[in-house]
Formats: structure tokens, C-alpha cells, sequence
């Protein structure tokens, strides 16, 4: 991967990480179409800090207060009983509780099936029927279920399953923001406040994901100069097929960090107004159009090397 295909990938990572189309998938499949084979899930982790950068810079505020009064509560500022640690006195407080909960089902899911994230999920057959399925639910979801919820009336229970959301966009497809604003959706919350959910929760997963895959790339790329750059050791595999090297990536980093505010400022009034139809028939037409790929040989399902190896 060269400096324009990876700046080209990071300007696709920014205009896609905060809609309800899944920035993973669209970097699989364009990956693969313009350079012929996956970007890797460690490539797409760490270009995804950049796009987690420009979400903390927006929200710093929302940020800042948020985490003074956790930790304000945490440390006995509301009341030394436990009930106040939790924030029972400061909804700021509770917001930090909900985006701690509502990040524990995909740290847990990331640990236990990172083997698989990396490899069998990144199927494009998966990535296609995950894109419908969920276009479909994105439309009878956000056409049927009321408006009614704000953040301020965020339970644990509401906490947990915007966690499964979120979760579930471990699979190249179904959109981190999008599992979440779903799932949002469904519960009764307003298209705003979904979004804000999505965006606030997404923190400290990706930006975990993003610093673990860095680590590991970094071991793979000393074990490979440790085994002379022999192209058939493991760790020279790893760093060669799952990851295009330091200079690309950060490269897309940026972008994706710089074009990535000004698409949040965008999306933002886009669904204060607007509904979320046109993303899911985006998503359905996505599917087809990669289906048609697929079938007609232009597009592989998996890596060659994934296969070879399986």
C-alpha cells in the first residue's frame, strides 16, 4: 500500500466510521478493489483512533464534565455511602457508569474471539448478509419505534444493550455506530441521542483496539526482523499480509482525524432533521452491489493467504 492508497482509505475511514454503513466494510471492500487484497483488522483499528480523535475534540466538554464527575463521585465529592459513588445524585456520574457498562460486551467479545475477528469474520459473504440485515433493521426500527428517550433517561439495562450493539460491529458490516444507533432506536431514544450514545461509547473500545493491534504490530514487525525477514515465518506473515506498515498508516490516521470533525459536524444536523432511511437503503444496495462482486469473481471472499492457511 502506497501514501495515496492509504490517504484514500483514511478519507473512506472518515466519512464512514460515524454513519450507520460500517467504516470496517468499506475499508475491506475497497482494500481490497484498489489494492487487491484485505487492509487487515489491524490496519482499520489503528486508522480508526484518528476518527476517535476528532469525536474527543467535539465532545471534549461533554468529555470533561463527564469524567470530573465520576471521578468527583468515585472519590466520596457527592456522599461517602456507595449509592452516591454511583452517581445517584449526578446524571454525569451515571453517564460514566452506562459508558463503562456499555463497553464490557466488546472488550469481553474481542478477547475471547480475536482470533476469528481477524480472520473468519472479515468473510465478505459475512460482510454482505451483516450490511442487509442490518439495513433492514436500521429502516423498521427507526420508522416504527417512538422518539421519546434522551440520555437522561439512560438505565443499566439500556446501557447494556447498547453494548450488544456495539458489540456486534466486531463483524466488518454491521457498523459500530450503527449496532448502537439501532439499538438505540429500538428502545425508544431520539435520533440524536442515539448518536450521542454511539459516539460517547465508542471511546474507549476503539481507541483500546486501536492501542492493542499497535502493540501487536509492532511485536510482529520486530519478530520478523528477528527471524531475518524470512517470509515464511509467522510473525512475518502477520505483518506483511494484515499490515501495510507505519508510514501508510499514519498517514491515514491523520486524514481520517482531520476529515472526520467536520463529517460529525455534518451528521449531527443531518439527523436532527432527517431520518435514517437513506443510510439503510444505502446499506442494502451496498450489499448487492458486493454480492454481484463476488459472484462474478471480482471481488474474493477471503484473503488468498487466509484460505491457503485454512
Amino acid at each position: 500500500m502506497n501514501f495515496f492508497q492509504a490517504i484514500f482509505l483514511g478519507i473512506v475511514q472518515a466519512l464512514t466510521e460515524y454513519l450507520p454503513v460500517s467504516s470496517s466494510a468499506h475499508i475491506r471492500i475497497i482494500g481490497d478493489l484498489m489494492i487487491g487484497s484485505d487492509p487487515g483488522a489491524a490496519f482499520t483499528a489503528i486508522i480508526q483512533i484518528g476518527t476517535e480523535l476528532a469525536v474527543l475534540l467535539y465532545f471534549r466538554h461533554d468529555i470533561i464534565r463527564i469524567l470530573g464527575a465520576w471521578f468527583g463521585s468515585l472519590f466520596g465529592k457527592e456522599g461517602k455511602d456507595w449509592k452516591s459513588r454511583l452517581g445517584a445524585h449526578n446524571r454525569d456520574t451515571q453517564m460514566g457508569w452506562y459508558i463503562i457498562i456499555g463497553t464490557l460486551p466488546i472488550v469481553i467479545a474481542g478477547v475471547l474471539f480475536k482470533s476469528a475477528i481477524e480472520t473468519t469474520l472479515r468473510n465478505l459473504w459475512i460482510t454482505v448478509t451483516v450490511l442487509a440485515v442490518f439495513g433492514v433493521l436500521l429502516w423498521v426500527f427507526d420508522a416504527r419505534a417512538k422518539q421519546v428517550k434522551t440520555m437522561d433517561r439512560m438505565t443499566v439495562k439500556d446501557a447494556i444493550v447498547f453494548g450488544i450493539g456495539q458489540m456486534l460491529a466486531l463483524i466488518p458490516g454491521v457498523s459500530r455506530s450503527g449496532g448502537t444507533i439501532t439499538f438505540g432506536r429500538a428502545m425508544g431514544y431520539t435520533r440524536e441521542a442515539a448518536v450521542r450514545v454511539a459516539f460517547l461509547m465508542a471511546i474507549p473500545a476503539v481507541f483500546g483496539a486501536g492501542i492493542l493491534e499497535t502493540v501487536s504490530s509492532i511485536k510482529d514487525l520486530n519478530a520478523c526482523a528477528a527471524a531475518g525477514n524470512d517470509p515464511t515465518a509467522e510473525a512475518c506473515i502477520s505483518a506483511g499480509t494484515m499490515f501495510p506498515g507505519w508510514g501508510p498508516t499514519i498517514a491515514a490516521t491523520i486524514v481520517s482525524f482531520l476529515l472526520g470533525y467536520i463529517v460529525i459536524i455534518g451528521f449531527l444536523k443531518f439527523v436532527s432533521t432527517f431520518s435514517y432511511k437513506a443510510f439503510a437503503i444505502y446499506r442494502i444496495v451496498l450489499a448487492v452491489i458486493v454480492a454481484i462482486l463476488l459472484l462474478t469473481g471480482v471481488l474474493s471472499p477471503v484473503e488468498a493467504t487466509a484460505a491457503a492457511g485454512a
